[in-house]
């Protein structure tokens, strides 16, 4: 049988190639021990940012609005005034209050040394005893008119204050919502609105499951979960990454799970000096989800899928490679959990992954990860 030149050239170079490999010995790769270090897990939850405060301003007294005295959208400090009702016929009911005062006032002195003047004359029989008691009726009369005067005057004052409409709160201010020459309606016309954002609060939903874990944990801490939301420290983000995480704390929650919903509604308050964080904005927050306790961490890398299983490739002293199934958790520090499978003194590929075949021989370059991944 003849062999043609070409499939010896063919042979010649497989030959050549198969020598070259194995000159070369095993594929290197980079292997590291796990991360292992005292860690608290997070449970991540969407929500949104709320007022601490808002108010809605409406006036107390009815009238034309004769001005307004603020700037659309501006911060307002409390008691700063803000729109002014026409004054004019308060004005003129507090002069006829006061007019009515003196009325009533000079009604009873009169009454008074009428049934003074009458208590002496009765003794020697001057006067009869009937007309002593008239003079009591009308002296009692004049006392309830003068205290019904007074309280005239008070509500004739309060209208003349009231008519002037101030800031209850300090906070940012919405825009007027009625120019003036319109009438108000006295706790009736909605004028403006005002929120206070700093401290600013943030809205999110717990289910049952999560519920109960954390109740389990605060009891842990010799606390309650509904008195102050167990006051954990708690870390928010929003969509804009150029703005740094906030820091928090969870200071209320609802004393129920919904029927509804089968949710709980947990609330923290963060400092916002800047005003970046508005009521409305939608945000992601990380609450701790468990006691502290010593985690394996390994980066996302090292990890190698199996259909549903999730892998780590062990190297022993000699290069030998084999395969462990684990069990990840979240990310921490730029790392993944590992809740089952490792405990921290395996050796593991984390570069070169697809050279590290099951049962195959490596070359394993040792590092070690830092405690903070650089990602």
């Amino acid at each position: 049988m003849k062999i043609s030149s070409l499939a010896v050239a063919i042979m010649l170079n497989v030959a050549l190639i198969g020598t070259s490999w194995a000159q070369q010995g095993p594929p290197p790769v980079t292997v590291a021990k796990p991360v292992v270090k005292t860690i608290i897990e997070d449970d991540e939850f969407v929500g949104r940012f709320g007022a601490s405060a808002e108010v809605d301003i409406r006036a107390r007294v009815s009238g034309f609005l004769d001005g307004v005295h603020f700037t659309d959208g501006s911060l307002v400090e409390k008691d700063q005034l803000l729109f002014t009702i026409d004054q004019r016929q308060f004005r003129t009911a507090l002069r006829q209050a006061r007019a009515q005062i003196n009325i009533a006032e000079a009604t009873s002195e009169f009454t008074t040394d009428q049934l003074e003047r009458a208590e002496a004359l009765v003794g020697n029989g001057t006067i009869a005893q009937s007309v002593v008691d008239q003079r009591r009726e009308a002296f009692l009369a004049a006392q309830g008119a003068l205290e019904q005067a007074r309280a005239a005057l008070e509500l004739a004052e309060l209208d003349l204050e009231y008519s002037e409409i101030r800031a209850p709160l300090s906070g940012r201010i919405d825009q007027a919502l009625i120019d003036p020459g319109n009438l108000v309606v006295a706790q009736n016309t909605l004028l403006t609105s005002i929120v206070t954002t700093d401290p600013v609060y943030f809205y999110f939903d717990i289910d049952e499951r999560y519920f109960l874990a954390y109740a389990r944990d605060a009891r842990a801490r010799g606390s309650v979960l509904q008195e102050g939301a167990d006051g954990l420290e708690v870390r928010v983000t929003v969509s804009d990454r150029s703005i740094p995480v906030q820091v928090g704390r969870l200071d209320f929650s609802e004393n129920r799970i919904d029927d509804e919903t089968g949710t709980m509604r947990v609330r923290a308050v963060l400092s916002n000096p800047d005003e970046l964080l508005t009521p409305g904005l939608f945000g992601r927050v990380n609450v701790p989800g468990s006691l502290p306790y010593e985690g394996i961490l390994i980066p996302d890398a090292a990890i190698a899928s199996d259909q549903n299983r999730r892998l780590v490739m062990t190297v022993d002293a000699d290069g030998n490679v084999t395969p462990r199934e684990i069990r990840p958790g979240p990310r921490i520090d730029g790392y993944r959990v590992v809740r089952e499978g490792l405990d921290g003194s395996e050796t593991i590929v984390i570069e070169g992954l697809v050279r590290a075949r099951p049962g195959s021989v490596v070359a394993p370059e040792m590092t070690e990860l830092p405690l903070v991944a650089d990602n």
